[in-house]
Order: structure tokens, then sequence, then C-alpha cells
């Protein structure tokens, strides 16, 4: 594939703007019939295997995270998440878009994503009802021995 076509992917396929890549392990947590089927489907074209559910039992290189403001604590629900995901990894927070049923303040979502030690590193619309935040896990310090 030419680099323009690969330019052409990424902003046809929401899952490669994303960042998800080929082969990687994605973690969904949250899943409920609301969710964007669409996406869904796209990001397990660009990683070439269905999403894991939350019965996965190892690691995964990123999580795609559904969360409704009447999930509970969003603090609580990211700390959980950061326990499946490779150090480095990313969290995929999806909320529902302004004036949507189960709708999230963005002060919350960065409240809550600073309080479970992780950086939003950007905010995306991800489909007509979802709008998605982009959370990076810290990366290790590397010993310099």
């Amino acid at each position: 594939m030419s680099a323009t076509a690969d330019h052409a992917e990424e902003r046809t396929n929401p899952a490669a703007r994303l960042g998800f890549q080929p082969e990687q392990v994605v973690q969904e947590i949250g899943y409920d019939d609301d969710v964007d089927q669409e996406l869904r489907e796209a990001i397990e074209e660009v990683i070439g295997s269905d999403l894991v559910d939350e019965d996965y039992d190892d690691v995964a290189d990123a999580v795609v995270l559904w969360f409704r403001d009447e999930d509970g604590d969003l603090t609580d629900v990211l700390v959980d998440a950061i326990t499946y995901i490779e150090e480095g990894g990313s969290i995929l927070l999806l909320t529902p878009k302004t004036g949507r049923d189960g709708y999230v303040e963005p002060s919350d979502i960065s409240e809550a994503a600073t309080t479970a030690g992780l950086s939003a590193t950007k905010s995306v619309s991800v489909g007509k009802d979802w709008s998605g935040s982009r959370l990076a896990t810290p990366k290790g310090a590397k010993s310099k021995r």
C-alpha cells in the first residue's frame, strides 16, 4: 500500500486514526446495546482479530472503555482498566456526546484521568453518539544501570 493510501485509510477508518495497530490485543470494557458497532468493527479490522472481553485474563495492548455517567465512579473504572494493559498502553475512553443519555462532563473525565495517573493525549469524535478520549498510561522509568 502506498503512503498516500495509508493516509487515506487513517482519515476514513476511525480505528486507524485512533492509533490502533495490527496484531494488538484490545480489551473491551463496558459493552452494552448502545455501543457504536461500526467503531468496534473498524477496530477489529485494524487489529486483525476480535476485541477481547472483560473476562480476558492476560494483559492487553490497549483498552476500549465504554462509560456512561450512570456506570459508577469513573476514577475507579479507570484504575481497574489500567491493571489490564501493558505498561505504556492506552485506554480509549468512550462517553456519550453532549445531550445524549449518560453524558459525562469533560472536567469529570480530566479529573478522573489525572487521579488514576493517566494523561489525556487527544479527544476525538468517534461516531454520531460517542466521543473518545485517548488516555495514556505512564511509561516506566528506565534504569540507567
